[in-house]
């Protein structure tokens, strides 16, 4: 066997077809300076707003320092704006352009073309908590985690629900521009509600339990449990549980309703 058909081989597999549309859709991306802008750069300084809101009673109540109440905020950030609401734009620039409807004729599977659209959001998505975590290490003294795989689980978690979710929130939106405000409600909700912003333990009971069902609400209570080691095993399951669930909602909408070409 020849070493070209060895290489045409190899670039027809999945994992081959997935990284050749994930650095078409890099190279894309990096033209878009407003994007680009939206995706690296609003996620990391965010947080620095957050810091300027909590005060010393909310942490104290909450029983979090800090370092952790910034961790929690700059991981959520990075969710919501370098993965949720750049694939929200993303996916209806390139049906709107008929890039989607283009992509389907080939050999690439519905599925992969979601995928290989969402990869570079959602590696810069896990470049940046990974930068964030670093960030509160050396810059506030945050300690090391007491439970890794936790908050690993949780950033996982929490990126591939936003792509999905992004997809969702896209079949919905007719336009490019149309799409930047039908994704602030999810970005709304999940900043005050999911425990971003504000600890959910300043809630009363009852309107926490509500909040903990929100969709990275989840994703930030593993975080953040992996992170002081204060989440028993029975609470870490029904996080996981809560943010699968989630995911397989996503999934099944995005099956149900995304549409590949442009809306009329």
């Amino acid at each position: 066997m020849s070493a070209a058909t060895t290489t045409a081989g190899a670039a027809t597999t999945a994992a081959g077809r997935l990284a050749a549309l994930g650095r078409a859709e890099l190279t894309l991306l990096g033209r878009s300076k407003g994007m680009l802008v939206t995706a690296v750069v609003v996620p990391l300084l965010l947080p620095l707003s957050v810091q300027q809101t909590l005060k010393g009673d909310m942490l104290e109540k909450a029983g979090l320092s800090m370092g952790t109440a910034m961790l929690s905020a700059g991981i959520g950030f990075a969710m919501l704006f370098a993965v949720y609401a750049a694939l929200v734009n993303i996916y209806v620039a390139r049906r709107e352009e008929l890039v989607l409807k283009r992509l389907r004729t080939g050999e690439l599977l519905d599925r992969e073309i979601l995928a290989g659209t969402a990869l570079p959001a959602a590696l810069i998505g896990i470049a940046q908590c990974v930068v964030v975590a670093l960030a509160c290490t050396a810059l506030i003294d945050l300690e090391a985690p007491e439970a890794l795989h936790l908050a690993v689980l949780g950033v996982l978690l929490g990126i591939v629900l936003m792509v999905a979710l992004g997809a969702v929130t896209a079949a919905f939106s007719r336009t490019a521009e149309s799409a930047q405000v039908s994704s602030l409600p999810l970005m709304f909700v999940s900043m005050i509600g999911s425990g971003m912003t504000v600890p959910l333990e300043v809630f009363p009971d009852r309107v926490a339990s509500v909040l903990e069902l929100l969709p990275l609400s989840p994703a930030i209570r593993l975080v953040r449990g992996g992170w002081t080691g204060e989440l028993s095993a029975y609470e870490a399951l029904g996080a996981t549980a809560t943010a699968v669930a989630w995911v397989v909602l996503a999934v099944f909408a995005v099956q149900r309703w995304f549409r590949w070409e442009p809306r009329h």
